[in-house]
């Protein structure tokens, strides 16, 4: 199986003719592979019926490489830590009503319409993406330890994309990917490997909605949970956001 997978890949990206027999490498690789194919989806160059296998090669794959690390570090024991640097479940947008799950389809970026996920606000009233007491820059933070699969830092206000600066990161004990989305800045890059409570961004108002005047700032955060099959399920975080560390 293992085999099989690798040979598929291998026709997803040329990064795949390279040998990969580190973890690490391993882990950027795969990558690599998720960034491209994200590229793909957000461009509307892939099918979605191809988007979606080439999904599960590249996360079954994933869930092999990680193997050893699952079987070493986790536990029974699930620990969070909200995701913006001292703020707490109370700035989630709607107390958690902006959660609309229904008819989201990772692999076809035409279907619009669902939000499986929430908007977490800051303070920035003139939208300078400070936070108004400190002055400072807002630290997005990693809700939990994982592996940086994607990354976009370059968004420009030319650009119609929706997310903006985005980090995705795959959480080997979970199984299943955090998407947090609308950044200033990007502090990490594909294959790092983050601890709970790691910056990975900061709090910013790229993407196409979050830069218009009437959005308030926000981190925009959902949350994938894998299938058997290694397909991407919308999760609502709200309970664990409710109950989450909050690092000052």
């Amino acid at each position: 199986m293992y085999k099989f997978l690798t040979v598929c890949l291998s026709l997803i990206s040329p990064l795949f003719l390279m040998a990969a027999d580190a973890p690490g490498a391993q882990l950027l690789t795969l990558g690599q592979a998720f960034l491209q194919l994200n590229a793909q989806i957000r461009e509307q160059t892939i099918e979605p019926d191809s988007a979606q296998l080439r999904f599960r090669l590249i996360f079954s794959e994933l869930r092999e490489v990680t193997d050893g690390y699952r079987q070493q570090t986790c536990s029974d024991s699930i620990r969070f830590v909200f995701p913006i640097k001292s703020y707490d479940a109370e700035q989630i947008g709607g107390n958690g009503s902006g959660y609309r799950p229904f008819g989201f389809n990772l692999f076809d970026h035409a279907v619009q319409g669902s939000h499986p996920a929430h908007d977490i606000f800051v303070y920035d009233r003139n939208q300078d993406n400070l936070d108004d007491q400190t002055e400072q820059p807002i630290d997005v933070l990693a809700m939990r330890p994982g592996i940086v699969v994607a990354t976009e830092s370059n968004w420009s206000p030319e650009s119609t994309y929706r997310g903006g600066n985005f980090v995705w990161i795959y959480d080997p004990c979970l199984d299943g990917l955090f998407y947090y989305a609308h950044h200033s800045r990007v502090t990490v890059q594909v294959g790092d490997q983050v601890t709970a409570g790691q910056k990975i961004a900061e709090v910013g108002r790229t993407g196409l909605n979050a830069a218009k005047r009437r959005s308030g700032t926000h981190l925009h955060l959902m949350y994938l949970q894998l299938t058997p099959e290694a397909l991407p399920m919308p999760l609502n975080t709200y309970d664990w956001l409710a109950s989450a560390q909050v690092i000052k």
